[in-house]
């Protein structure tokens, strides 16, 4: 891992880690303070108070969340997970980070994005990825190069997408076993997820799959196809009697958002084994995208108010990557949190957000984030002082053209190349619609900063 100190630091986090496993209930509290202390920066407060008071009442349904990762969880993958996500990178890799930020004067992210292919399975509706072409692959080479520069640079988690990224599970195995001091997760469908994949996830102990669904069996498969949505339970049955981790990935659109914020659908998930849940709302982007499936204004606002909700009463990790803003400081892209490769290599500031400057095969990463393209990015973040309007494309008119302008930067679509002006007033009356309600919900959440403001 880099320097004596960060090496010391590691042994000394491991060996709080060690204790947990005797008795979980009264060594968590313990540990905690430990990873405090090698916190210098004190990234993580507010999550520290939270889990310290959730530990003070077993009916608390994080208290519930935390110690189901004892029973529920193999010993060995879970003793991985906490090294490589609470050392590895939340600790030791986010303070490099911040090292080397300070020292390029340049966004780092916190994780990569990336895909192995552009390859996929199915053929779900308003998926952009068919848009890229499904004959790219990065080599397990470019693979391995890029894990390689960026835990230089103070990044230890690596997320697949596609395509569908299980079409190279033996490649991704084989990095997730030369790299097994990173984390690992992928966003799949599930269906390539058999009992010999699990058994090599159990044997890696480093990956974890977030599944694609889109509510119960009739909307799954309305957009993803028919039979997807037992292939995915099926999937989760497997994963769940092995004892192995996993979380949930939905988009919710005009057609979904009811049944993806009800409680059965949240009761459901953690029922079937789900540990986490990332949600996105649609974007129109690429050629075969489907405005009509954008979520209204008000089933935004039913999501952040249904997730929100949800958080202080079930046993399952979410977060709602537009709608929680406020608690990131807006938007994370552009390599501030994370950002994303293509199969052809093109380095963009998002995976909604197909446009590059850069490209893997030509240019190192530290490079691309020194590209006009994400420079642009750290210039200009967050791109609205309300945080519940975080992203230049969806949420600020303008902002996301500025900067491909600007940069010079071009589309990476392969096949219908996106003018970005066209992008953005798909976006136009999405962003007008929802103003108002996220000037609400802003006033509700932060009354003092209003008066201060006013």
């Amino acid at each position: 891992m880099g320097t004596v100190n960060e090496k010391l630091e590691a042994y000394g986090l491991k060996k709080a880690l060690s204790y947990l496993d005797s008795n979980p209930e009264e060594n968590v509290p313990k540990v905690l303070n430990w990873v405090r202390r090698f916190d210098k920066e004190n990234y993580y407060q507010s999550a520290y108070d939270l889990v310290e008071e959730a530990l003070k009442n077993p009916e608390n349904n994080w208290y519930k969340l935390i110690m189901s990762l004892y029973d529920d969880i193999d010993s060995g993958v879970r003793k991985k997970m906490f090294e490589n996500f609470l050392i590895n990178s939340a600790i030791v890799g986010c303070q490099r980070k911040k090292q080397n930020e300070d020292k390029y004067d340049c966004n780092i992210p916190w994780a990569i994005l990336m895909d192995p292919t552009s390859a996929c399975n199915l053929h779900c509706k308003g998926c952009w990825a068919a848009d890229y072409g499904n004959k790219m692959n990065m080599s397990f080479e470019t693979l391995d190069s890029i894990i390689e520069q960026g835990k230089k640079l103070g990044t230890y988690m690596y997320i697949y997408s596609g395509g569908e990224p299980l079409v190279r599970k033996n490649d991704i195995i084989k990095l997730c076993e030369k790299h097994n001091d990173c984390e690992f997760l992928a966003f799949t469908n599930a269906t390539l997820i058999d009992e010999t994949f699990a058994d090599e996830m159990l044997r890696v102990k480093n990956f974890v799959p977030a599944i694609s669904v889109e509510g119960f069996e009739e909307a799954t498969d309305f957009r993803r196809g028919e039979g997807t949505y037992q292939a995915v339970v099926r999937a989760m049955e497997i994963l769940k009697e092995k004892k192995l981790p996993f979380g949930i990935s939905c988009c919710y659109t005009s057609k979904n958002t009811d049944v993806i914020g009800s409680e059965e659908y949240f009761d459901d998930m953690i029922a079937k084994g789900a540990k986490f849940a990332w949600f996105f709302t649609y974007m129109p982007v690429g050629a075969d995208a489907v405005p009509e499936l954008m979520a209204s204004a008000q089933q935004r606002e039913f999501m952040y108010h249904q997730i929100r909700k949800f958080r202080q009463t079930k046993p399952l990790f979410t977060m709602d990557f537009w709608n929680d803003g406020e608690y990131v400081q807006g938007c994370i892209a552009g390599g501030r949190c994370y950002l994303h490769i293509n199969a052809n290599g093109d380095i963009e500031p998002c995976a909604f957000i197909h446009y590059a400057d850069s490209n893997i095969k030509d240019k190192t990463l530290l490079e691309a984030y020194q590209s006009p393209l994400f420079m642009q990015y750290r210039k200009n973040q967050p791109f609205n002082e309300n945080h519940l309007r975080p992203c230049p494309l969806l949420d600020n008119p303008g902002r996301l053209t500025d900067i491909v302008h600007k940069s010079g930067a071009k589309s990476t679509d392969m096949t219908h190349p996106e003018d970005v002006e066209e992008l953005s007033a798909k976006c136009a009356d999405a962003a007008e619609n929802w103003a108002p309600v996220a000037e609400k919900l802003w006033e509700e959440s932060h009354p003092v900063e209003q008066e201060n403001a006013g």
